[in-house]
């Protein structure tokens, strides 16, 4: 499978050996950048060129990479169609195809070593969405939101 892959300094050096297990692996990296190493270097660019990427391939997964993660998952979420999911544990990874149907995942470089981004990775391409009800019916909500800007109904009550 496809996988395209961007960060930013503090992800650049995870992002190459994600590539070489994602090959070693059979997968195709597809990797967006940055191609060299440069400490002052910003992540949206890489990022939303492996979103777009990821989200206009309905088979393909994207990875984005930063520090912690948070930039680059806020970032990769402004895409259309695209589902991103901060992981950060192998279930965290599980539940974000499981439940989400997450097409990219965002890691922290910074705060997990090779092998547990590898395990996280790996999780992550082997889970298949559940396509139960009420997750089909939650992404739904938010695929209509994303087209519309209207808030769905609620389907309880709101707090006064």
């Amino acid at each position: 499978m496809r996988v395209h892959l961007g960060s930013d300094h503090a992800g650049f050096h995870l992002k190459a050996s994600l590539i070489t297990w994602l090959t070693e692996q059979g997968h195709t990296p597809v990797d967006h950048g940055p191609a060299t190493y440069d400490p002052d270097d910003d992540y949206p660019p890489y990022v939303l060129a492996a979103a777009v990427a990821a989200a206009g391939e309905p088979d393909a997964f994207g990875i984005v990479l930063g520090g912690s993660g948070n930039g680059e998952v806020i970032c990769a979420n402004k895409v259309s169609g695209v589902r991103a999911a901060l992981v950060w544990s192998t279930e965290t990874a599980r539940l974000a195809r499981l439940h989400n149907d997450a097409n990219v995942i965002s890691l922290g470089a910074r705060l997990h070593t090779v092998p547990e981004a590898v395990d996280f990775v790996e999780t992550f391409l082997r889970t298949s969405f559940s396509a139960e009800q009420r997750h089909v019916r939650r992404i739904g909500m938010i695929s209509s939101y994303e087209r519309t800007g209207e808030v769905p109904v609620p389907s309880a009550p709101l707090a006064p």
